[in-house]
């Protein structure tokens, strides 16, 4: 297969990966919530799971060598299927916790599977380009979840959400085996972990990019985890409009990410993009600590801000880290995705604590601050360009 079908044929793939990940996302705080804890300690299962992820992520390398890729792969995505077939169906509270925390390290570890695939067939020359068309994919299906979500979800079936998503299993599969069953691994560069951290920590450039990442998934974990009870239980929307609203805040996802990927191939530095998104997206998720009315347009409006800030930031910060490994650097491509779990390890314990003595409207006051010290990081990057 051509190296054009195999790129196609990766950004298909990130596109049912992601539906399949973004379909529970939105209601999985929820669902524990209703069923097990309160709000304030639902952060705390996302923190045990983030832990597991990078413990997983880590492992993943040393995996990729035994088995290869695509047979790490396929065991990861089976996994995943049975994991979500139990909590749409089973009653067994020990068993249920027990799959949510390992559906939300699974989910996050196979991501950095498909990196080593779409990063075998890319070069430098292209890489904002190609990671921006991935990501608009992705984020393709991030923007039809929770309008379809508010569709299915009706007097807390939460089950029919995990059940779909379940089954969004089977074309990957399918992809999966018509395209790289017989995908040829590189040598992948496996040096113990201090060594890597080393890497990245003395190395200006990867050590601030890194930083840049953690704070993006630091927002995302914080937003994913808090706005939607935010919405609901203070704000008193129900689920449909934050279907709607959650549609149109996801829309710069779309919109900017593809021609910001080819910008920064060709015109644009990452440095001033980065620069750019952070400003953005920290303002205006500060504004969302004065809302306190539900007022549909302006919600929406506010909230697509933060994402044309974090649009920008995702799509400059996968274009310019992808530019310094190749598909063999698996320990640093692992190590750039422990970004995620690890802001899914600190953020909730930081609510938790806010929470303590502060409303819950100051979490996105306290965010938007944090946000600001990536400036610091970003406008003192190497540029690419």
């Amino acid at each position: 297969m051509k190296n054009s079908k195999l790129k196609l044929l990766f950004y298909t793939l990130g596109f049912f990966l992601a539906l399949q990940t973004a379909l529970p996302a939105y209601i999985n705080s929820s669902f524990i919530e209703q069923r097990f804890f309160s709000e304030n300690l639902v952060g705390f299962l996302y923190v045990i799971g983030a832990l597991f992820t990078i413990i997983s992520l880590l492992k993943m390398p040393w995996l990729l060598k035994k088995i290869g890729n695509f047979n790490t792969t396929l065991v990861i995505i089976a996994t995943i299927t049975i994991i979500l077939s139990i909590l749409a169906f089973s009653q067994n509270t020990s068993l249920i916790l027990l799959s949510f925390i390992l559906y939300l390290t699974l989910s996050a570890t196979i991501s950095f599977n498909l990196d080593i695939f779409l990063e075998h067939y890319s070069n430098d020359n292209n890489t904002g380009k190609i990671r921006g068309s991935y990501l608009t994919l992705i984020n393709l299906a991030w923007l039809f979840s929770p309008l379809l979500v508010s569709f299915v979800l009706s007097n807390g079936d939460y089950w029919k959400i995990y059940l779909i998503s379940a089954l969004i299993s089977l074309p990957f599969i399918f992809l999966l085996f018509l395209g790289v069953k017989n995908f040829k691994d590189p040598i992948y560069n496996l040096p113990p972990f201090l060594r890597t951290f080393k890497k990245i920590k003395n190395n200006e450039n990867l050590h601030k990019i890194f930083v840049i990442k953690f704070l993006l998934h630091f927002f995302y974990a914080w937003m994913v985890i808090y706005t939607p009870l935010y919405l609901h239980k203070y704000i008193g929307f129900d689920w449909q409009i934050i279907g709607i609203i959650f549609t149109i805040m996801l829309l710069p996802f779309i919109l900017f990410q593809f021609p910001l990927g080819k910008l920064a191939d060709k015109k644009w530095g990452e440095k001033e993009m980065l620069s750019c998104g952070i400003v953005i997206l920290s303002l205006t998720t500060i504004i969302l600590s004065f809302l306190s009315i539900p007022i549909f347009w302006i919600w929406t409006i506010i909230l697509f801000f933060t994402r044309i800030g974090a649009s920008i930031i995702e799509v400059a910060s996968e274009s310019y880290f992808f530019k310094q490994v190749d598909s063999g650097d698996a320990n640093l491509i692992s190590f750039f995705r422990i970004a995620n779990p690890l802001a899914y390890s600190i953020a909730p314990l930081i609510a938790f604590f806010i929470l303590l003595f502060l409303d819950f409207c100051y979490l996105f006051l306290v965010l938007g601050i944090i946000m600001l010290f990536g400036l610091k990081y970003a406008l003192t990057l190497k540029d690419t360009r």
